[in-house]
């Protein structure tokens, strides 16, 4: 990039000349090879779940595996029963779920109901999580080799950095709508062609159809889309702003179009999301916005790659690994950017993105090396209520600082190969971008490729770590409940699925497809006081399983449990009770039978059938 810019150049010219129309549409045999490597390291990261798919759940974060599980059995129910989707009486019955108040992925669950109808949720889930890695890598792909970089080897590792940035290869251990991000290239893309001469009302238009999508998959994601746009566009206007106040109006017009269209698509479940039944007002505690990134974690390899180490979480702790980048890329990085921004416009905007947003993502309070410091981080000086912020994570932040550091391997890669051009329009001298070394050029190219490969090879993904789960009771997969579960009446399980508890009893609820209500589960949802909680509210019955649980024995009951413990299965509506294999299962069949009396052995489990008590 030079500094001599077209006087047509538009914000988003952060993009090379388009390709030929032949180029444009007829696939290259790099851009298939591209996708197919894509591919295989999405099936590789999922490896160790095809073994045994229907008794394996992610290692690292069991519960939201199951949780995600039951959302696509919540696609499917909802498309096939018709029934609305932004709300469910299937888990925490009666109450219910706000699902637009949750992460539902319903963008992505809607759509795939066919699928999960057809071989399960289970299956269904090990799928999309490598697809979806893979289409992020391919969607970036495109966009780097169309709009950036003349280089398919430099959009490569650009896009695959970008599908499988440590930070996202870590969010796929059980947390699939973080690395569902394969629309976001898209809008970012259109973002910056927002101020092109004449298409104002079309790129207005793809930027809302996009936009209102992406609130289906990750409204977190967006909005970190969203932040690092912003600052792209003021970066932008501070360093070109002859340029950005003739595309103000331009810019200015397409935006509202493509906001008041996103709106109008959404303003519904948006309005459901705040005000529907089961919604809440921030988190109770507000835990998440104390959440930072540890200084040290940036130049740590992450676990789940060649070099990473599990040990190393015994130091900083169990986090989500956003940055984790290893030393080896944070030099490259630093150096990377020391070279071109003084010739590229884009290095610079992306050097302005990979300093905001790696002081941002350090939270309130400094640390290093897991320990916290007595130096206030920037998230210390803003308030925990105010809109939005109250919900972010600062460690999150981090995935901004992993997007740019993909776009600069692109650029980077490109420069050194002395095919590439500034993200601009034709340069007046039209000479391409060169990677500014002062050694003999004969060595420019390898050592170039050598340094970008070094520094990648030790983050290639390794198979993610899995955990063996009970296979679910045959009672629940042969129907056997159907009998005793009539309409409008819930199935209680042993224990009352929670975020701590029930891991495999909410799973029940997933593989029978939704066919009965629990009550309990994994969710967010209000207290008494409008503040978001994990989970339902414990009732004194739900309490009395745990605390049972915990002590590994059941306690002497008194008449005064049993009466309350008719009152919660009254207000649970429900009409059997039951206990499969479990761990605990000798003494939570102790405790209930001296809550509910003798039960019955039907087929694999423990049936209590409650009608009579409860009617």
């Amino acid at each position: 990039m030079v500094d001599s810019v077209p006087q047509t150049s538009t914000p988003a010219s952060a993009a090379a000349e388009a390709p030929t129309r032949r180029s444009r549409w007829r696939p290259a045999r790099a851009d298939v090879l591209a996708i197919g490597v894509y591919l295989a390291l999405g099936a590789l990261v999922c490896l160790n779940h095809w073994g045994d798919i229907p008794n394996r759940v992610s290692a690292h974060l069991p519960t939201d595996h199951s949780w995600f599980e039951w959302l696509f059995a919540h696609g499917a129910y909802s498309v096939f029963q018709l029934e609305n989707p932004l709300f469910t009486t299937r888990q925490n019955a009666p109450a219910g779920v706000n699902m637009m108040a949750n992460t539902s992925l319903l963008g992505v669950t809607l759509p795939l109901a066919p699928l999960t109808a057809l071989v399960g949720p289970q299956v269904t889930y090990v799928l999309y999580l490598g697809a979806a890695l893979a289409a992020t890598a391919g969607t970036s792909y495109w966009v780097l080799s169309r709009h950036l970089v003349r280089s398919r080897a430099g959009a490569f590792v650009g896009g695959a950095f970008l599908g499988f940035a440590p930070g996202v290869v870590h969010h796929a251990n059980g947390q699939p709508n973080f690395v569902s991000n394969f629309l976001l290239p898209l809008i970012v893309l259109r973002v910056l062609r927002l101020g092109e001469p004449g298409r104002w009302r079309r790129n207005g238009i793809l930027l809302g159809l996009l936009v209102a999508y992406q609130i289906f998959i990750n409204e977190e994601m967006l909005l970190l889309t969203a932040l690092a746009c912003l600052v792209v566009v003021a970066t932008y206007a501070v360093l070109r702003p002859k340029a950005a106040w003739r595309q103000a109006g331009t810019f200015a017009a397409a935006l509202g179009t493509g906001g008041g269209l996103a709106l109008l698509l959404t303003a519904y479940p948006i309005w459901f999301q705040f005000n529907g039944p089961q919604s809440y007002r921030g988190l109770q505690g507000g835990i998440f916005h104390s959440w930072g990134e540890d200084l040290k974690a940036y130049v740590t390899f992450p676990r789940d790659t060649l070099a990473g180490d599990a040990a190393v979480e015994q130091t900083l702790g169990l986090t989500e690994q956003n940055s984790w980048f290893g030393w080896p890329l944070v030099v490259l990085t630093v150096l990377a950017l020391l070279l071109l921004v003084r010739r590229s416009l884009v290095a610079r905007i992306l050097a302005v993105l990979t300093v905001v947003f790696t002081v941002a993502s350090l939270g309130p309070t400094i640390r290093f090396d897991g320990a916290e410091t007595d130096i206030d981080g920037p998230w210390a000086y803003v308030s925990e209520e105010l809109p939005l912020v109250e919900m972010m994570m600062p460690t999150r932040l981090s995935l901004i600082v992993a997007a740019a550091i993909g776009v600069l391997l692109a650029v980077a890669w490109d420069a050194v190969s002395r095919t590439g051009r500034p993200p601009v329009p034709a340069q007046r001298s039209g000479r391409p971008l060169r990677f500014p070394l002062r050694f003999p050029r004969r060595w420019r190219r390898p050592v170039g490729y050598a340094a970008i490969t070094l520094a990648l090879l030790p983050l290639i993904p390794r198979p993610l770590p899995v955990e063996s789960v009970a296979p679910p009771p045959r009672f629940i997969t042969a129907e056997g409940w159907r009998p005793y579960v009539p309409e409008g009446r819930t199935l209680v399980p042993v224990p009352i699925p929670s975020n701590v508890h029930g891991l495999s009893t909410l799973r029940w609820s997933a593989l029978a497809q939704h066919a009965f209500p629990v009550p309990g589960g994994y969710f967010i949802g209000p207290n008494e006081q409008g503040e978001g909680i994990f989970g339902a509210a414990n009732r004194p019955t739900t309490r009395l399983i745990y605390s049972t649980m915990g002590r590994n024995a059941a306690p002497d009951i008194t008449d005064v449990e049993r009466r309350q413990a008719i009152e919660d299965l009254r207000y649970w509506q429900a009409s059997v009770v039951v206990l499969g294999a479990h761990p605990q299962e000798a003494v939570l069949r102790d405790l209930m039978t001296s809550l509910l009396g003798t039960p019955q052995r039907v087929d694999d489990v423990w049936l209590w059938d409650v009608r009579p008590l409860v009617d």
